[in-house]
């Protein structure tokens, strides 16, 4: 592995969110000791609506050193404090998956054990009332504070955020190249790629590529070869409408995911807009019935002629293969139900300067990169199908269809372990914390038996008044907070916005 430089050549395929997320990744930590090229055509359009985030997105920040204000003022970004289910469960029902820790646990057994017992003896209220985020998204409110701390991410517009990590990467010494690609050039012993034949005719030399080309995975599958494992037995949503209206109201610091016929709508509050998308499965609905659901169900005008995007569920067999790495939709695609594209780029992203292979690839390096990925990835896709399989809609042949999954065995082991024990648990490489996964279960109603019983140690007059203390200071929380709105406007306002 080496070029006519001194230092490594890597050359990036394509721009868009996961192009210039890994640019600005590599430039940050590392752009002294490599050189980065990112080839995009302006031709070529992205998918541009994995417009919601989780947490993780603030630590990619503190990584590339990125101003919170400044990004925030640049890409119309909200707050967001978790995600509004609505009609997942049952129709009419509703619940919310925050970011937020709820209550306080023992090292013997979490909070909701001791909720639990609370229960049994005849108080303890409702779990949200130990959960600041919660509370605070369903009062409005935000702001960002040191004690307590408030656990949040963003809604961004994806374009503006694109654009504000190029400049970002340009910066730092990452050079753009516009135009297409036409050819990629290989090794004829190895196999490794050897450059990028562009439409012009000029050749791109690198040591290492980074695929970001998108569902066409130019690099990755067209170049090498490497497969694609298919998940849509468990996950058949294949299409989204989407559009952008002008923002009605308030601003709320969440999400709102709202369960349809053949699958959900999101709802993403920006500064100067809303995203809203309407995600299906072409088996249950056509696009002309799916378009007509979507406009029944956006507020405000519509700012974009809505638009049909065309995916598949599953991950790719290999992100690392040769010298070839597959970052963002070319390495796999799980439906935007709880805004984990973004992170599975920047996690990618991350580790790849952490393994950055300076003295050559080896296999060991590759074959972990890719368990570490694939780990992630089922982990995730275990938690979507979660919200799926738990329901108890029977109004449509989808949502009885969803009732009736042959769900992966590692998946199944958790839902026995909390029907049985009320046992909730954070594996190695699962992305989601106990907190997600116990409101995901018991906002959608599954129902738990046997709990641990450390709360019979505290006694019930002790357990009560740590509880309604505890409670107490949620509330005292909430009531001290700005409301959203008034928290964007003194922060990072946009006078167009």
């Amino acid at each position: 592995m080496g070029s006519n430089n001194s230092k490594q050549r890597v050359v990036i395929a394509g721009g868009g969110t996961a192009g210039w997320v890994t640019a600005a990744a590599l430039s940050s930590q590392i752009g002294e000791l490599i050189d980065i090229v990112l080839v995009e055509s302006e031709e070529l359009g992205t998918v541009g609506v994995g417009e919601a985030t989780i947490p993780t997105h603030r630590s990619y920040h503190d990584i590339i050193g990125m101003n919170e204000a400044d990004f925030m003022r640049a890409t119309r970004a909200t707050f967001k404090l978790g995600i509004s289910f609505e009609d997942w469960g049952a129709l009419g029902d509703k619940y919310f998956h925050s970011f937020g820790k709820i209550g306080i646990s023992t090292w013997m057994a979490d909070f909701h054990h001791l909720w639990m017992q609370a229960q049994s003896d005849g108080f303890g209220g409702d779990l949200g009332d130990y959960c600041l985020e919660l509370r605070a998204a369903e009062a409005g409110k935000f702001a960002i504070t040191e004690k307590p701390a408030l656990n949040y991410a963003y809604h961004l517009d994806a374009g503006l955020y694109a654009r504000f990590l190029r400049e970002h990467s340009e910066k730092r010494g990452v050079k753009r190249i516009e135009g297409k690609f036409v050819d990629v050039r290989k090794n004829g012993e190895t196999g490794f790629i050897e450059s990028l034949i562009m439409e012009s005719g000029e050749e791109i030399v690198g040591d290492l590529f980074v695929d970001c080309t998108g569902f066409r995975a130019m690099l990755i599958e067209k170049a090498l070869g490497v497969g694609f494992d298919d998940w849509s037995h468990w996950l058949p949503m294949n299409s989204a409408v989407a559009v952008q209206t002008v923002g009605t109201g308030k601003i709320p610091p969440y999400t709102c995911s709202m369960a349809r016929g053949a699958g959900w709508q999101w709802r993403i509050p920006l500064q100067h807009r809303v995203g809203n998308g309407h995600v299906y499965c072409s088996d249950y609905m056509s696009d002309d019935e799916a378009r007509h659901v979507l406009d029944e169900n956006v507020d405000g005008e519509m700012l974009t002629e809505p638009r049909v995007i065309r995916f598949k569920t599953g991950r790719r067999k290999k992100i690392w293969e040769k010298n070839c790495i597959a970052l963002g939709l070319s390495s796999g695609f799980l439906e935007p139900l709880e805004s984990t594209s973004i992170h599975l780029f920047q996690v990618a992203a991350t580790r790849l300067v952490q393994m950055f292979p300076f003295s050559g690839i080896s296999t060991a390096q590759t074959d972990f990169y890719n368990k570490v990925c694939e780990d992630e990835f089922l982990s995730v896709r275990d938690f979507v199908i979660l919200h799926y399989f738990l329901t108890k809609r029977d109004d449509t042949a989808f949502w009885r269809d969803r009732q009736a999954l042959d769900i992966p065995e590692s998946l199944r082991q958790r839902i026995e372990l909390y029907k049985q024990n009320s046992f909730v648990y954070q594996g190695e490489a699962d992305l989601f914390r106990i907190d997600s996964w116990l409101q995901v279960m018991q906002g959608q109603g599954l129902a738990s038996g046997n709990y641990h019983h450390v709360g019979k140690l505290m006694g019930a007059d002790r357990l009560r008044a740590n509880m309604e203390g505890y409670a107490a200071q949620v509330r005292s929380a909430v009531q001290k907070l700005p409301t959203h709105e008034d928290f964007l406007s003194r922060y990072c306002a946009v006078s167009d916005a």
